[in-house]
């Protein structure tokens, strides 16, 4: 009797697809296709309203191109990106040492925790507003109002960071007499690397929205947020779009080429 030959068909599982190196390509098709479809949307109904109020995608592009020419454009994207690095420097170290403490010291976290929820809650005007009335306006009373607004969200994921912090695995490097450093750098960081990753993706999407407020409130003279609030003042929608674009345009590349490929290296540990 001949021997029945069978054949295993295997369907490509969504991690597979996930893990192609196509799959990157994908996306960035599937976002491509998305942005032509808003453009068109937007065209089409700039078209229809012929309003000054809404103006048309060539419009604004048309601004942005001019005020790419004379400098303006970079001059004050440069200031405000230069403000958004700094905050958001200053909220990342002061934020992750007060979760640190927070997390690894029960005391503490039970008295601190109500302060904490204190600032967590404090609108975003009012911190930027007394900035400015204690600091006087000014470019480190902008940095100090951003940071201020960022600090307790970081503090908040990195005490739950802090808290999940493996018993065992400080155990081990006891038992293997690891030092101070080789604990904090074996052990330690790469559990806590995912909620500074997670903290560092939050906070910089909470920073991008503040410093154009800070910007507008503070009328430094530079930035995004002062340009907007220029425009404003005519009614010139067309170059308001305009630098709202560049901005988002930078925000997008930031996140999609730095931030989501850190937070996907420090995410390995856990496979």
């Amino acid at each position: 009797m001949a021997p029945v030959l069978t054949q295993t068909y295997s369907t490509p599982t969504r991690v597979n697809r996930l893990r192609s190196p196509h799959a990157g390509l994908e996306r960035l098709g599937w976002a491509a296709a998305s942005l032509a479809t808003l453009g068109l949307l937007w065209h089409v109904s700039a078209e229809l309203a012929q309003s000054r109020y809404f103006p048309t995608p060539a419009a604004v592009f048309e601004v942005l191109r001019h005020e790419a020419l004379n400098g303006a454009l970079f001059t004050h994207v440069g200031a405000t990106l230069l403000r958004v690095v700094m905050a958001f420097t200053i909220a990342m170290f002061i934020g992750g040492a007060i979760g640190m403490l927070l997390g690894r010291f029960r005391t503490a976290d039970r008295f601190f925790d109500t302060w904490l929820i204190l600032v967590l809650n404090l609108p975003a005007l009012v911190t930027i507003t007394l900035s400015y009335v204690w600091l006087g306006m000014n470019g480190t009373a902008a940095v100090v109002a951003v940071a201020i607004n960022q600090i307790p969200n970081v503090a908040v994921t990195m005490r739950e960071g802090a808290r999940s912090l493996s018993r065992d695995l400080a155990e081990m490097a006891q038992v293997y007499k690891f030092g101070p450093w080789r604990t904090f750098r074996h052990v330690i960081l790469p559990q806590l690397a995912p909620f500074f990753a997670a903290a560092a993706r939050a906070g910089l999407a909470l920073v991008w929205k503040i410093v154009l407020v800070v910007e507008a409130l503070g009328g430094s003279g530079r930035g995004v947020g002062y340009q907007i609030y220029i425009a404003f003042g005519s009614f010139d929608v067309t170059t308001i779009l305009a630098y709202a674009l560049a901005f988002i345009v930078i925000v997008q590349i930031i996140e999609l080429t730095i931030l989501q490929p850190i937070q996907a290296k420090v995410n390995k540990w856990r496979r």
